[in-house]
């Protein structure tokens, strides 16, 4: 997409990967620029860039903004907001759904990757952080990392949904790319994810399992912070490979996705604040069946196991 391409409000939700009323949210909130062309909203991918790079902050109303003073208990401490950090459309409607409840924290958002969300979490400066970070030494998810950067903080984690990883690649995939060493080849050209994102992490680990140098990867250090953004450029031509999840392919008409592995993507939340109001809550809405639902039959989604507790720490 190019920077002035006129882009509608299901656009941006694609690029987010959040719900439409959440992009209406952004709006009124002033956190995202746009512009109306007789009654309809439209923006430019600069907007949307801009707010992806503004988003790596935790991004909140000015009325409910986080004591950064105080590096205690996110729960307990921020009486102002009970953040939820990560990037998936389950995220937002769980926000959604808790925001149904006034109770004395208001639920906010903030669109930070998962390592990004845990140093956070253990800053303080977030109540909740979702995760899909693999560990290659244990073939395990997010909790050699829970543990590696919450030192002395006793954490929970929370089973969210199963997710399927894998290559967006070019439609009918030319290229005929199979699996994780046609990243060593030099006619490849692939598109990253920032640093901190779940989807750079496993990809990184494969390099080393491989013995590939990510600086002989043609492209490794082109990014982009959007999911959708990174199909988008395997779709254009721009790259061969991107690394994301079969969700986000669907989005794009003009690519494939090749699965090749399925992640757990899930919750952390501090052991002491999981008694509290607006965490009782949240386990509430992840275990109905109402809930769960909603994401039955999406592709790449596997629900089963909600609000089942994987872990503490």
């Amino acid at each position: 997409m190019k920077n002035q391409t006129a882009l509608d409000v299901q656009d941006v939700a694609n690029i987010l990967n959040i719900a439409k009323n959440t992009v209406y949210e952004l709006i009124k909130r002033g956190e995202i620029n746009s512009y109306k062309v007789g009654r309809k909203v439209r923006f430019t991918m600069k907007d949307v860039e801009d707010y992806i790079s503004g988003s790596k902050k935790i991004r909140i109303p000015e009325q409910c903004e986080i004591c950064h003073a105080d590096h205690g208990s996110a729960a307990g401490q921020n009486e102002k907001g009970f953040v939820i950090c990560g990037q998936d459309l389950v995220l937002d409607a769980l926000v959604e759904s808790m925001q149904k409840e006034q109770l004395q924290q208001p639920v906010l958002r903030s669109y930070l990757s998962s390592y990004d969300g845990l140093v956070e979490l253990y800053r303080g400066n977030a109540a909740v952080t979702a995760a899909h970070l693999w560990d290659s030494s244990t073939n395990t998810y997010n909790i050699p990392f829970v543990r590696a950067l919450l030192p002395g903080v006793p954490a929970v984690i929370v089973h969210l949904t199963v997710r399927t990883q894998g290559f967006f690649v070019a439609k009918g995939n030319p290229r005929r790319i199979k699996g994780w060493k046609d990243l060593g080849r030099r006619d490849i050209r692939i598109v990253n994810r920032e640093k901190g994102a779940g989807s750079r992490v496993l990809l990184d680990e494969h390099l080393r399992l491989l013995g590939i140098k990510a600086s002989s990867v043609n492209g490794y250090y082109t990014e982009t912070a959007a999911h959708v953004g990174l199909a988008s450029t395997v779709g254009r031509g721009d790259a061969d490979i991107a690394v994301g999840s079969e969700f986000v392919a669907r989005q794009v008409e003009s690519v494939d996705f090749i699965p090749l592995q399925k992640e757990s993507f899930e919750l952390v939340i501090k052991k002491e604040d999981f008694e509290t109001e607006r965490v009782r809550q949240m386990m509430r809405i992840l275990k109905s069946s109402q809930f769960r639902q909603e994401f039955e039959g999406i592709a790449g989604y596997d629900a089963a196991n909600m609000g089942t507790i994987v872990a503490e720490t």
